[in-house]
This record gives structure tokens, C-alpha cells and sequence, in this order.
């Protein structure tokens, strides 16, 4: 399942010259090999590198193929039954991710080098070529001079702006200044072109030293330079779209920041095609490149009438920059030219197909920012305007940067925290509103300068995949203190535990929770499980949440909105409790009462969250709600401290 998943989103990020089944089964084999290597005694990274360097020869190159790998192999391992228990495992597979990432990107420099090196030596090859044909024309020229009793004479046409100078170097000839000169001139043919060459003059004497003839070789290099300069355009363009790649785009940039107008600057746009690798998946990877061809071309349309640059970065991403005008339209109204011209249906093999454009767009840059930063905050940008939306733009904010750069420091930086103990279980209250606790939630908890709660946490934590074994790792602290309270304090209240999105979808779920109730001898009955119930539409979250409740296990729905999709939520599945929202507790309007009293009327528990005074207690216990969670019954705090809540 776990090679299934990984090729398939991966023929979703970039173009593969294979079948998906072709791909799945390449990509199995170096699964298994993954794996070897993890369970291999010692542990060396070596291997994984290995393997790496195997991934970047199957063509799967860039930054695309290289963050899907990694996005897919950091959660997938984890969950997968070899390495359970997976708090056990996490340090080796998080080593042999970087280890896999490292071979990668090694071996993925050497090819770029390799290619850049076979271009070179192509040039070289040219011009020794060049110059050997040179040497020996003029060998053959010298014995044809030295053998002959008549003069030799080769006359060219000098271009005008070369004249001066090549009279010059023959008066420095006459004068014993030199013996040979070598200059590149230009030559004007019949029909008016001119034609680059390399000159050799040398100057013949008798035999007193009296100057007797001027010989000149002259070889044409108009070839070679052709040659040079096609080599150059194609170390620096697309070879599918003929656009500018990358490595062009970037130098490119560097000078228009510094020409840029200092009052309309310049605009970065970053573009990454939507659906663009299910039309790959789908119809084939031939007809996605005849689609970025066409892609390219509308794009030329759209910006035909600016100053700017368009660029294919890699797979279905490309770049534009704007060199702005007075008369350049904002940001909205280029945005909506483009995606209307890639909404026109372009015909592949009758097969009529269009795609909108998700982009960051970075506007006015400072002119001294550097390129490569630049690039940076325009993927930035491009990053949110994909999350959970299609065909939408999202503008560059340095503020929001810089929050967003804290967060994803905060969340790469948390497996060495959990590590090093700085990351521990709080408990809160669950009161009932006619008094009395009717359960205790466990909750993360980062001891750092700055604090971080449990939803801080927990949003980290997905963005890595920490989720899966941090999650697994709270509840099995959390039913071991729940034992220990059982049999100190003979405190039965149930332990609430809440999932994330993607906990609640996680196919080893119930394995992990059955686990943890063996490991702890923890009830099920004596454990309460709650998921968002805004991801019961998926149907690996609704089995998990069905075979939980067979088990034994209270089921609850959280982030619960009294809605009617919660509602008809609440009717289908097997839930003994909902929490209400935290966003709703203030929400005191009349028609709450008769939701409420639908809910009850089903048999199940009402608990409001986020309850913070008292007036909000009262209001909710008189709408009929069952017991409530927050500062107002407790804050979260140390098992030790729980116990006063009981007494």
C-alpha cells in the first residue's frame, strides 16, 4: 500500500517516462531495500544514501519528487507494523529519510555536473578541432609559400570598424615590433554579411631583411561560434518549451532588480498548474508535455504586451517577471488574463483539456533582496494560495512570512524536543454542569521560554507527520497515569483523548489504540475517543470510528457545529458524545435550545468546549448541554494536580 501511495503522488507532482504500475513496482524494490537497511544491525545510513542515488536515476529529480518522497516515507514508515512500536523506531526512520534525501540530492548534483562537464568538453572538442584546422592551413599555406617561386596573395574584405586596427598591426609588423599577429575580425562576404574569423599575418624577408610579403591566413569560426552559442542557449533554456529554465531565470533576475524602475519595481509570479498530474496519470505523460508546450505559449500571449520573462522551473511550474510600467495592469487583472486563457479548451487527441493556475505573486521587491531569496518568497506564496484551493493567487507577506518560517522551525525542531523530554502530558477537567468531573482529557504540552498548548502542538506536529507516533505516544502515557489513578486514587473517571484529521484517518489507527489497552491495561470503556467531525466524510475515518465503537471504546464527535451536516453526522454514526465547537460558546442565540434538545433526545452526551466564565456555564447548562471543558472548570495541569479536582 505503501509503494501504491507513493507512486501515485508522485506521477501527481512530477512527469515520469513510466506506467503507474511500472513506477509502483520500481519504487516497491527500493521500499524493501528502505526497509533492510532500517532493520539492519548496526544501523548505517550509507545504504539509504544508496538508494537515494538509485531514486534520482530513475529520473525522479527536482525539488517536486524529492518533498513528495520524503512527505510520503516520514508518515508511511512510521505506520507500517515493522517498525512498531513506532516511538521506538522514529529516531532511525527520521535518520534514514535524511540519509535518502542526502543520496538524492548527491547524486542528482553529480548528474547536473555530469551534463554540465559533457558540455564543456563538446565546446572544447570544437574549438581544438577549430584550432588544429587552423595549424594545419597554415602549415600547408607556409609549404606552399616556401615552395613557390610567385607570390601568394589573399585579399578579404576588412569590416570598416576594423580597419584601423589591423593597419596597425602590419605597421608593427614592418617595424620588427612582432613576428606574427593573430587577431578575431570581421569580414564583409559579397552579399553583405559579415563573417566572424580567426586572422594569422606573418611577414616574409629576403635574405638581407628587407621586408619581401605579408602572408595571411585567414579561418572562418562563423561554425563554431553558431556552436558556442547554441551550446549556451541550451544549457539555458527548456528543451521541451524553449522557455528559459531555472538557472537563466535566476541570473536574469539579479540584473532586472538592479535596472528596475525605483517606483513600479518588479513582480514575481510563480505558477503551478492544477490537476496537472491527473491529466499525466490519466492520459500519459506525452500528452502532459504537449499541454506544457501549449501552457507556454498561452503564457507568451498573455504577457506579450509588458517587459517580462517567462520561465519553466520544473514539471508544471513556471515563472514570470515583470518588469512594471506606469501602464502595467495590478496583480488581480494579470492574474484573471491568465487563468482565462488557460481556461480555453486546447485539443490533444480529441481530447479537449484545460487547467487553472495556483499562484504567489511577491510585488515591488527590495532591489537589493537576492535572487535566490526571491524564488524562495514567491514559492512561499505559491504554498498558500494551493492550500485547499485551486486557481487562486495569494500575494507575499513578509510579516506572514516570517510567522510562517517560526512555525516550520518550531515544527522541524520538534522530534529533537520530544526527544529530549521537553514535551510532556497535561490533564484538564471535564465538569458536568450539575456538578462533579465526568472525565479527564489529556493534552501535549512544549516546555520551552514560550509555552506551547496542546493545539499548537498538535498543528506542528501534521505538518511533519510527528502526528502518528506522538499521538500514539500521548495516549499510552495518558492510560498509564489513568491506571495509576484507578488503583492510588480509585479515580474511574474516563480518559478523553482527541484525534487530529489526520489521526483519524490513519489506517493503523485501531492498532495503535489496541496496543496502548493492552500495554496499559486501560478499559476500553474507560477511554473516550473523539474526531473532528468535519473528516467523517472520509471513508477510512468513519471504519475507524465504527470498529472503536465495536471494541468498546467511547466515541465522540468534536468541533461539533450544530448544523445540519452535523446533524445528519450524528444519525449515522455510532457516537456516545459530541463537543461542542469552541467558536459556538458564545453563539447564545434562541434556536440553540431546540438544537441541543435534538441532539439529547438521540441519547447522546453534550460537552461544550472553551468555556471560560461563568455566565457561559450557566447559559449552556440552561440550553441543556451536559458538562463543559475550559478555564472556567480547569486549566490544564500536572497529573499530581488533577487529583485536586476529585477531591
Amino acid at each position: 500500500m505503501l509503494a501504491r501511495k507513493w507512486a501515485y503522488l508522485l506521477s501527481g507532482e512530477i512527469v515520469v517516462a513510466h506506467t503507474r504500475d511500472a513506477l509502483e513496482d520500481m519504487l516497491r524494490e527500493h521500499l524493501d531495500g528502505i526497509c533492510d537497511a532500517l532493520h539492519r544491525e548496526p544501523f548505517e545510513q550509507e545504504p539509504l544514501a544508496l538508494i537515494g542515488g538509485e531514486l534520482d536515476a530513475l529520473g525522479l529529480v527536482g525539488e517536486a519528487g524529492l518533498r513528495c518522497t520524503t512527505d510520503v516515507l516520514g508518515p508511511g514508515l512510521l505506520a507500517l507494523p515493522e517498525f512498531q512500536p513506532a516511538d521506538r523506531n522514529a529516531g532511525r526512520i527520521v535518520l534514514g529519510v535524511g540519509a535518502l534525501a542526502a543520496g538524492f540530492l548527491a547524486a542528482n548534483r553529480r548528474s547536473v555536473l555530469e551534463q554540465q562537464e559533457s558540455l564543456q568538453l563538446s565546446m572544447l572538442k570544437a574549438v581544438r578541432d577549430a584550432k588544429w584546422r587552423l595549424q594545419e592551413s597554415e602549415a600547408r599555406f607556409d609549404e606552399v609559400v616556401t615552395s613557390s617561386q610567385s607570390g601568394v596573395l589573399i585579399v578579404d574584405l576588412v569590416h570598416p570598424d576594423a580597419v584601423a586596427a589591423l593597419r596597425e598591426a602590419m605597421k608593427q609588423l614592418l617595424d620588427g615590433g612582432q613576428e606574427r599577429i593573430r587577431q578575431s575580425q570581421r569580414l564583409l562576404r559579397k552579399d553583405g554579411d559579415v563573417a566572424r574569423i580567426s586572422l594569422t599575418t606573418s611577414l616574409l624577408r629576403h635574405a638581407d631583411g628587407r621586408p619581401a610579403h605579408f602572408v595571411t591566413v585567414v579561418e572562418d569560426g562563423t561554425e563554431l561560434m553558431l556552436l558556442q552559442g547554441e551550446l549556451n542557449r541550451q544549457a539555458l533554456h527548456d528543451v521541451l518549451t524553449g522557455l528559459p529554465n531555472r538557472q537563466y531565470f535566476g541570473t536574469y533576475l539579479e540584473t532586472a532588480l538592479r535596472r528596475a524602475d525605483p517606483e513600479h519595481g518588479v513582480t514575481l509570479f510563480h505558477l503551478d498548474l492544477d490537476a496537472f498530474g491527473m491529466v499525466c496519470n490519466s492520459l500519459g505523460s506525452r500528452v502532459g508535455e504537449r499541454l506544457l508546450v501549449h501552457v507556454a505559449q498561452r503564457l507568451k500571449n498573455v504577457m506579450a504586451r509588458e517587459r517580462a520573462m517567462i520561465a519553466r522551473f520544473e514539471g508544471d511550474e513556471f515563472g514570470i517577471l515583470v518588469e512594471n510600467t506606469a501602464s502595467t495592469p495590478d496583480i488581480a487583472r494579470i492574474v484573471a488574463a491568465i487563468n482565462d486563457e488557460l481556461a480555453e479548451p486546447t485539443f490533444v487527441d480529441d481530447d479537449g483539456l484545460a487547467l487553472s493556475a495556483s499562484i504567489g505573486v511577491v510585488l515591488r521587491p527590495p532591489r537589493d533582496m537576492e535572487p535566490t531569496e526571491l524564488l524562495r518568497a514567491a514559492d512561499q506564496a505559491l504554498r498558500r494560495a494551493k492550500t485547499g484551493r485551486r486557481g487562486q493567487w495569494e500575494l507575499f507577506h513578509p510579516k506572514q512570512d516570517e510567522a510562517d518560517r517560526r512555525a516550520q522551525a518550531l515544527a522541524v525542531r520538534m522530534p529533537g524536543a520530544w526527544e529530549l523530554g521537553e514535551i510532556g502530558v497535561r490533564y484538564r477537567p471535564v465538569s458536568g454542569f450539575g456538578g462533579g468531573v465526568v472525565g479527564v482529557e489529556a493534552l501535549l504540552h512544549w516546555d520551552r521560554q514560550d509555552p506551547l498548548g496542546h493545539d499548537e502542538c498538535v498543528e506542528l506536529a501534521e505538518q511533519t507527520g510527528l502526528v502518528l507516533p506522538l499521538g500514539e505516544w500521548l495516549l499510552r502515557v495518558a492510560g498509564g497515569q489513568a491506571r495509576w489513578w484507578r488503583q492510588r486514587d480509585r479515580i474511574e473517571a474516563p480518559l478523553v483523548v482527541g484525534l487530529t484529521a489526520v489521526q483519524s484517518g490513519d489506517a493503523d489507527l485501531v492498532s495503535r489504540v489496541v496496543r496502548v489497552l493492552d500495554d496499559t491495561g486501560l478499559r476500553p470503556d474507560r477511554l473516550s475517543v473523539g474526531m473532528p467531525v468535519g473528516v467523517l466524510s472520509v471513508a477510512e475515518a468513519v471504519d475507524n470510528l465504527t470498529v472503536l465503537a465495536d471494541m468498546g471504546v467511547r466515541t465522540a464527535l468534536h468541533d461539533f457545529g450544530l448544523g445540519p451536516d452535523d446533524l445528519a453526522a450524528l444519525e449515522d454514526l455510532p457516537a456516545r458524545s459530541v463537543r461542542v465547537a469552541r467558536r459556538l460558546v458564545d453563539h447564545r442565540a434562541s434556536y440553540v435550545h431546540a438544537l441541543v434538545s435534538a441532539v439529547r433526545a438521540s441519547g447522546v452526551t453534550i460537552v461544550v468546549d472553551g468555556v471560560r466564565t461563568a455566565e457561559q456555564a450557566d447559559w449552556w447548562r440552561t440550553a441543556g448541554a451536559d458538562a463543559g471543558s475550559g478555564d472556567f472548570f480547569g486549566a490544564a495541569c500536572t497529573p499530581a494536580e488533577v487529583v485536586a479536582f476529585f477531591r
